[in-house]
């Protein structure tokens, strides 16, 4: 970790609030149904494909997971009268996966069902390690009653070759990305090295199976890479599309969407932001230095060095 992502993160609990919520205003789209869907209708009307998601995830009680269901609920309601389709993202641990599978499943299926009422599709997002048997899992169950979901794969984790090959055995919609957990050695990769190469290995072997992949990278080696592997796999836009976060990369990701390639762009909002900020950033240091970097228009320079 540099020495500036570290002091990054070391100043994060001595920053009011309304700060960091100053700075976080770009990668969330505020706290209610309302910002959201004016965010996602924007970025629609430029061309891009939306997913939202309902800040929350690591709960506790059972409550807690049928209001997170709930909220997902209404947001369906709220983009059935909207333009944006009806895409969204659920953290499994939001819906009571810590401590109850079966109840996980049930509530996360609800908001499946709905979606495809409206001819929209759900992806079950991936979280910690911990969780990943766990996730794959209740993805496979719902998968087995509905056909508008998918799925998360990680290339830094060691195992994701392997979940890669099983999903691609049933043509799953995957959305692949490097990982932003920090996870024990023994079961990940660490050098950046090579988790792009696993991660360009993965797409070959969730594309040769006939996947559909949401390529997730703000990376423009794995953009280019993956743009490179398309052309000699042979692989038509309709089957993939790139995917990135709210307010990151933007000039990377107006130069793919000018060269005529699907984006989709992740879209978070609730009143969990503040947690959800600060606990990205500590799980992510590099990112949180980007960001502050970015904030003082220094991003380019450090790319340069």
């Amino acid at each position: 970790m540099a020495l500036f992502d570290r002091l990054v993160i070391g100043v994060l609990p001595l920053v009011p609030k309304p700060v960091v919520g100053y700075f976080s205003k770009p990668y969330i789209a505020g706290e209610t149904i309302a910002d959201a869907l004016r965010t996602a209708e924007a970025l629609h009307e430029i061309g891009c494909g939306v997913t939202l998601d309902v800040l929350g995830e690591n709960i506790r009680e059972r409550e807690q997971a049928l209001a997170a269901r709930d909220a997902y609920l209404r947001l369906l309601d709220g983009l059935a009268t909207s333009p944006v389709p009806s895409n969204v993202s659920v953290k499994p641990t939001h819906f009571g996966l810590n401590f109850d599978v079966d109840f996980a499943v049930e509530n996360i299926g609800a908001v499946v069902a709905k979606a495809a009422e409206q001819d929209g599709f759900v992806r079950v997002d991936m979280e910690d390690s911990p969780t990943t048997d766990r996730t794959l899992e209740a993805y496979r169950r719902l998968r087995e009653r509905h056909a508008n979901c998918g799925v998360v794969l990680q290339a830094c984790l060691r195992r994701t070759v392997a979940d890669a090959e099983a999903l691609a055995a049933s043509a799953a919609n995957v959305r692949l990305c490097k990982g932003v957990y920090i996870e024990p050695y023994r079961i990940s990769w660490r050098d950046p090295e090579i988790i792009r190469r696993n991660f360009v290995h993965i797409l070959e072997i969730l594309w040769r199976g006939g996947c559909y992949v949401g390529v997730a990278t703000h990376d423009e080696l794995l953009v280019w890479e993956a743009m490179r592997l398309a052309h000699e796999m042979k692989i038509a836009p309709d089957r993939f599309e790139f995917q990135m976060l709210l307010g990151v990369t933007e000039r990377l990701r107006a130069v793919i969407l000018e060269s005529g390639y699907r984006m989709r762009v992740y879209v978070p909002y609730g009143r969990d932001w503040y947690a959800y900020s600060t606990r990205r950033l500590k799980e992510n240091p590099q990112l949180a230095g980007t960001i502050a970097l970015d904030i003082l228009g220094l991003s380019q320079e450090r790319k340069r060095r």
